[in-house]
């Protein structure tokens, strides 16, 4: 009998960054200014280049005395990401960011472009600890949890790309690298920067961000109780227990039924409709029963306030994983619509620059 996948909820393996800006609560960068014998006022001014010019550059903030800026840089700005490698596709519509952190670790995020928006997909962990058999990420492990200004610096160097262009970053979906749930206090702390207002974030609607999980039921609660907007998505991948325990491990501990219920509380709660990732795998996850079968428990748990997001997998190299023929997709999507639910197909971007997440770092560490 094959030994059972092992989830990895443990400490991280490698220690955590600096300190940033993004790092401290309003009133920690008070104090921390202090300590540099500068006023409470100057906390304002770098939030407002951070989150409003968009640079953690502290010599291009001149409205700080130039004599303070090398010690505000080493207090508050330090360098976190290393860009090592830009990818791109879709005619230049879709780019892949490879970043070497502090310690080594390796760090992707996504930026897709479409008509009238540009998503990035942001990680919220180095690695991941869930072991979903089918995920590149989830093959390679865990090596930590992102810092909340490690996640937060994707977010601002993905918006200073788009700026550069002449457009604006108009969605975030945490769907790289990581469960973000299992991350979970920095995760929040970075949406709030995101979603802020009145000087204190970007000031992207809280609408437009979505955070996904596999499944952790009581983060899931946790999260609607935040008060936040955002969209609630579950990578749920297949309706019964039987085949989840060995595609997504976590279920072993959260059941399909708990995983639905606690949706249900996320959907009540934020009056937000739930969204249920499921990757389309051949001969794995794509029967009709299942079909049938998915669409009839989330019809009878979520009733309207649901949506089915099928993803065509996005393979890895060598893996016995794979995508489910174009004619079974059809078939089931019209399955799951003929029980009343949501269905549409995701437009998968990125495919040739090896876009799903833990791909480009895979190959990075391959290559070392």
């Amino acid at each position: 009998m094959a030994e059972p996948l092992k989830l990895n909820f443990s400490a991280p393996r490698r220690g955590m960054p600096p300190k940033h800006f993004a790092d401290f609560t309003v009133d920690e960068r008070v104090e921390k200014l202090a300590e540099l014998g500068l006023p409470k006022f100057r906390a304002k001014q770098l939030a407002k280049h951070y989150y409003q010019h968009l640079t953690n550059d502290v010599e291009k903030m001149t409205d700080i005395p130039a004599e303070k800026r090398a010690a505000v840089k080493e207090a508050l700005f330090p360098d976190l990401m290393t860009p090592i490698r830009q990818t791109s596709t879709d005619d230049g519509s879709t780019t892949k960011s490879l970043w070497r952190l502090h310690d080594g670790t390796l760090l992707e995020s996504v930026l897709m472009r479409y008509p009238g928006r540009a998503t990035l997909c942001i990680s919220s962990q180095a690695g991941c600890g869930m072991a979903c058999p089918f995920c590149a990420t989830g093959q390679g492990g865990l090596d930590r949890n992102l810092s909340t200004a490690e996640i937060v610096e994707q977010f601002r160097n993905a918006s200073a790309q788009m700026e550069a262009e002449g457009g604006r970053l108009s969605n975030v979906v945490f769907m790289g690298m990581g469960e973000p749930l299992a991350n979970y206090k920095r995760v929040i702390h970075a949406v709030r920067q995101i979603t802020g207002q009145d000087g204190e974030g970007f000031g992207l609607s809280q609408r437009n961000v979505t955070v996904s999980t596999v499944g952790l039921a009581p983060a899931i609660r946790k999260f609607a109780d935040e008060g936040l907007a955002c969209t609630l998505a579950v990578s749920l991948h297949t309706p019964d227990d039987e085949l989840r325990d060995s595609l997504v491990p976590v279920n072993n501990r959260w059941p399909v039924s708990e995983v639905l219920d606690a949706a249900r509380y996320y959907a009540d709660t934020s009056g937000r409709r739930v969204s249920i990732e499921y990757a389309l795998i051949r001969d794995k996850n794509d029967q009709g029963f299942r079909a049938d079968m998915l669409g009839r428990k989330l019809h009878q748990a979520l009733g309207s306030k649901v949506h089915v997001n099928v993803i065509p997998l996005n393979p890895t190299p060598g893996s016995e994983w794979d995508a489910a023929p174009k004619a079974r997709q059809d078939e089931f999507v019209r399955r799951v619509i003929a029980q009343g639910v949501p269905c549409t197909v995701r437009d998968t971007k990125g495919d040739e620059i090896a876009a799903a997440c833990g791909q480009l770092a895979a190959d990075e560490r391959e290559s070392a």
